[in-house]
């Protein structure tokens, strides 16, 4: 029996799939002449700049767990970080949440402009469905590919849950609408990160399930913790402005059931999805790895 491998080995080999991200985004951003030079160096910069490129390696290694390989899956990792990409500028848009900061670095209308900023998330998402349609194979998996993200990422999920994010809070505001908005709004394209990658793996139904079932949960904590982030984080740390949420008057964890009940949800959830995974044994260590890094992180 294959020995587990040690946190130190996960690690490292999170690590060089970072870095396989990397090369495999940096080659689908080169454009013909047709594409304005401007407008690809901006793209290139909302995408390249540093980041944890935790949904591409979703989709590895739920690919991985269903007995998958990362080179077919890794069409399907470059897109599903191109809408996160393209979601992050325009969320930072000034009619939007009106960010200077991304990463550490100026937003992306801030270092161009932005007119600029909108037509990158624009090229982008297209992007996303281009590389999906035209690079995964067979075509069944495309095409379910694309139908999976368009859901993922339209009016009733992704784009929905930021409009109501929009919005604020409102009198009677409770758990359950807060869980609905963050549902869509970022659990949403972990789901389809984690399905992208069962894809192309071809997995089974129960493969599926188990997943589904990690990626609701992960998506909480992943919310939760952002949330802390946001109301004790240090901004150098985290790489963009905090305090933004309560400032707004947004529905957050922290300001509906306190710090301590959120950290409290957040330790109750990770072992949940930890658990969801026992039936694809040791190979699925790496995604339980992620969900325990998940408490304890500082951006």
């Amino acid at each position: 029996m294959p020995q587990l491998a040690t946190d130190s080995e996960i690690l490292t080999d999170l690590a060089e799939l970072r870095a396989v991200v990397e090369v495999a985004l940096a080659e689908r951003l080169v454009f013909d002449a047709g594409c304005p030079s401007r407008l690809a160096e901006a793209m290139r910069y909302a995408v390249l700049a540093p980041g944890k490129r935790l949904r591409p390696l979703l989709v590895l290694l739920a690919a991985r767990a269903c007995g998958g390989s990362v080179e077919r899956a890794m069409p399907a990792a470059c897109a599903v970080e191109f809408i996160h990409a393209y979601s992050l500028v325009h969320d930072d848009l000034p009619a939007m949440d009106d960010d200077d900061l991304r990463r550490g670095m100026p937003t992306c209308h801030k270092k161009f402009d932005e007119a600029t900023a909108i037509l990158v998330g624009d090229a982008l998402q297209s992007r996303a469905f281009e590389v999906i349609a035209s690079e995964l194979t067979p075509a069944s998996v495309a095409a379910r590919g694309c139908a999976a993200l368009g859901k993922a990422t339209g009016a009733t999920m992704l784009v929905g849950g930021q409009a109501d994010d929009l919005a604020g809070a409102t009198a009677g505001d409770d758990l359950a609408r807060l869980q609905a908005i963050h549902h869509r709004k970022t659990a949403a394209m972990i789901l389809v990160s984690l399905e992208l990658g069962a894809l192309t793996a071809e997995a089974t139904a129960e493969q599926h399930k188990a997943l589904a079932a990690y990626g609701e949960r992960f998506g909480q904590v992943f919310q939760i913790t952002d949330d802390l982030l946001d109301a004790r984080g240090d901004a150098t740390q985290v790489g963009k402005r905090v305090g933004k949420d309560a400032d707004r008057g947004k529905l957050t964890y922290t300001t509906l059931v306190g710090i301590e009940e959120s950290r409290r949800l957040v330790e109750g959830l990770v072992a949940e999805a930890q658990a969801v995974l026992d039936v694809f044994g040791d190979v699925a260590e790496p995604l339980r790895m992620l969900a325990r890094r998940l408490v304890d992180r500082d951006k």
